[in-house]
């Protein structure tokens, strides 16, 4: 069935707040009018819109904490970042660049602005989505994908009014390079002035645009910059248009359809699960990070 998706809402970018002394990030979800399970499989997102960071000796960033039960996806579009995990995983991403850590059974994790970056500053700009993982898979071994720009899949818009890139998932038949557990699809649109183009998703799939770069109208209505629009699950298709150069961040899911208990860096289905996780980071099951 070919229907419009309606907009929800067009919501602009919550007050900001850090997250160490390295993220300044909008909180678009979970709170305000996407709860925990609206916006599901991805359970929260957190937007560190345009800011610029002077030089700095000593790296920016967030110390180690630990993690349990679903991925974190870190997406660079100013700015590098580096990252560290108790499996042993490490890696630089920039520009452009997408890291996707499945946290799962538990890990330790920290990240930084990368140490070139820090000693000469710069515009910083990025977004990390908490992805959550469905009960069955909740405890498999952590693992790391460095999603690097050149890996990811790439729709050409006719005219060269821009790219689809697909992170995850799959556009006009062109598969994303990251692997999820449930069905995704993840992209970045880089549209020039004047494209015109149609996104196509199940309908219950929960659906979302964050507007990073430039304005556009969507559905035929305006959406500004650093705003983000949620769909109603009324319909499949949705039109974007530009009268300006703009980068779209897309995000569309099939829902998990399962208890959530979250109690700070832990997404489980119990409470019970939750305090199991604090007992075993207690007892160093979730391996060892130097900070």
């Amino acid at each position: 069935m070919n229907t419009i998706r309606s907009i929800e809402a067009i919501i602009p970018p919550p007050a900001p707040h850090m997250v160490g002394n390295g993220f300044r990030v909008h909180s678009f979800f979970p709170g305000g009018r996407i709860n925990k399970k609206r916006m599901s499989p991805f359970f929260l997102m957190d937007y560190n819109s345009k800011i610029e960071f002077p030089p700095t000796d000593v790296p920016r960033g967030v110390g180690v904490h630990p993690h349990r039960g679903f991925e974190t996806v870190t997406i660079a579009y100013k700015g590098r970042i580096a990252h560290h995990d108790s499996a042993g995983n490490s890696g630089i991403i920039g520009e452009g660049d997408v890291q996707w850590m499945t946290a799962a059974s538990g890990l330790l994790h920290k990240e930084y602005h990368e140490e070139s970056f820090s000693k000469e500053g710069g515009i910083f700009q990025m977004v990390q989505l908490w992805v959550n993982l469905p009960a069955r898979d909740k405890m498999t071994p952590p693992k790391y994908q460095e999603v690097t720009n050149n890996l990811m899949g790439k729709y050409q818009l006719p005219a060269n009014k821009g790219e689809i890139e697909i992170i995850a998932g799959e556009f006009n038949n062109i598969k994303g390079a990251a692997t999820t557990f449930t069905p995704m699809h993840v992209y970045n649109a880089r549209l020039k002035k004047d494209a015109e183009i149609e996104f196509d998703f199940p309908s219950n799939y929960n659906t979302g645009i964050l507007v990073i770069e430039g304005s556009v109208i969507i559905n035929d209505q305006p959406v500004p910059t650093d705003h983000f629009v949620l769909f109603n699950n009324d319909g499949n298709k949705i039109s974007v248009r530009t009268d300006e150069d703009a980068v779209l961040l897309i995000l569309s899911g099939e829902p998990i359809d399962e208890p959530i208990a979250q109690y700070g860096p832990f997404l489980m289905n119990t409470q019970d699960e939750v305090e199991q996780a604090l007992r075993d980071v207690n007892a160093g099951k979730f391996g060892v990070l130097e900070d």
